[in-house]
């Protein structure tokens, strides 16, 4: 069954207003006051993100490197593929192989970019771009000063048997898993 959008109204909300609430050292916050489709007026609060990077590493033993890292919002561990933020002016692909090596102490040979997620879309412009990495050499971890993270493999089928127990929760780590199943199928 297909369900397709037939509605030819147009759902643009066009800014009127825009405040700055919080600018911090990754996230800056703004309530913008925005007209509606109807023609009446409301209020959007959101966060402005620099973007990230998520790689599916595939090892030469067709698992996948995992990282488990503590993440201070939520005061618990989580199983996650490597990611990070991309830099000011950064290209993506530059951010995947920083981001690989820096976390992992994987290089890796061949890339292939994979699509992009959006994992807050009613509070954050975030987008995380997806990755696929093969060929992994180990060339040693160089960990940002004050991260803290185990790196381990799993299967793609542990993995997304992980999703289904609860046990790896993560939106960018789940989505990217989706697009593991179609690559490596």
């Amino acid at each position: 069954m297909s369900i397709e959008h037939t509605s030819a109204d147009d759902l643009t909300e066009t800014t009127v207003s825009s405040e700055p609430v919080f600018s911090g050292r990754l996230l800056k916050a703004y309530r913008d006051v925005v007209r509606l489709p109807n023609g009446e007026q409301s209020v959007r609060e959101y966060i402005k993100h620099p973007g990230a990077v998520v790689v599916i590493a595939v090892t030469e033993r067709n698992t996948l490197l995992f990282e488990r890292q503590f993440r201070y919002p939520l005061h618990q561990d989580f199983l996650e593929l490597p990611a990070g933020k991309i830099d000011p002016n950064e290209p993506i692909e530059v951010c995947a192989r920083r981001e690989l090596r820096e976390e992992t102490g994987y290089e890796a040979a061949e890339w292939l970019y994979l699509g992009v997620m959006h994992p807050c879309i009613g509070y954050s412009d975030e987008r995380i771009e997806i990755f696929l990495a093969r060929k992994l050499s180990h060339v040693g971890q160089q960990l940002d000063d004050n991260e803290f993270l185990d790196v381990f493999e799993m299967t793609l089928q542990d993995a997304v048997q992980a999703v289904f127990d609860g046990r790896l929760t993560d939106a960018k780590t789940i989505t990217a898993l989706f697009w593991a199943q179609r690559a490596l199928a």
